[in-house]
């Protein structure tokens, strides 16, 4: 294999991984709205908020999944920017809850280091995407 394909290749690998992760997160929000926020202790008090979780997690979690499958199919390298930024985005705003709030429980403090490590990867095959093709023009 030679390495444009490696590197096209482990885009596509690590975009169907978000997108299997984002995809489920969302299904189990659409059923399951509850069972979403049981994972943070958090009991949903109404069917306001039932819906909120259901819109954002599972709503818009879905929508975003099905933007990536659409662009891991025709461009790549657009999802890998667009995930650099999602997984970086939900990092960022877990480092801001440390300042703001303070130190973060188990769930949290686990979930800042994958979307940290996360944010890294999209954003280093991002980079060699780029390096790749400025190379063979």
């Amino acid at each position: 294999m030679n390495m444009q394909k490696l590197i096209q290749t482990s885009g596509k690998v690590f975009t169907g991984f978000s997108i299997l992760s984002i995809g489920y997160v969302s299904i189990f929000s659409l059923i399951s709205p509850q069972g979403t926020m049981d994972l943070v202790q958090t009991t949903l008090p109404n069917t306001d908020a039932i819906s909120s979780i259901r819109g954002i997690y599972g709503g818009v979690g879905m929508a975003v999944s099905i933007s990536l499958i659409y662009l891991m199919l025709k461009e790549n390298g657009k999802a890998l920017i667009f995930l650099s930024l999602f997984w970086g985005a939900y990092a960022f705003s877990r480092v801001l809850t440390i300042m703001i709030d303070g130190e973060l429980g188990a769930f949290g403090t686990q979930w800042l280091m994958i979307e940290g490590v996360l944010c890294l990867i999209g954003l280093l095959l991002t980079w060699v995407n780029q390096r790749e093709k400025v190379a063979f023009l």
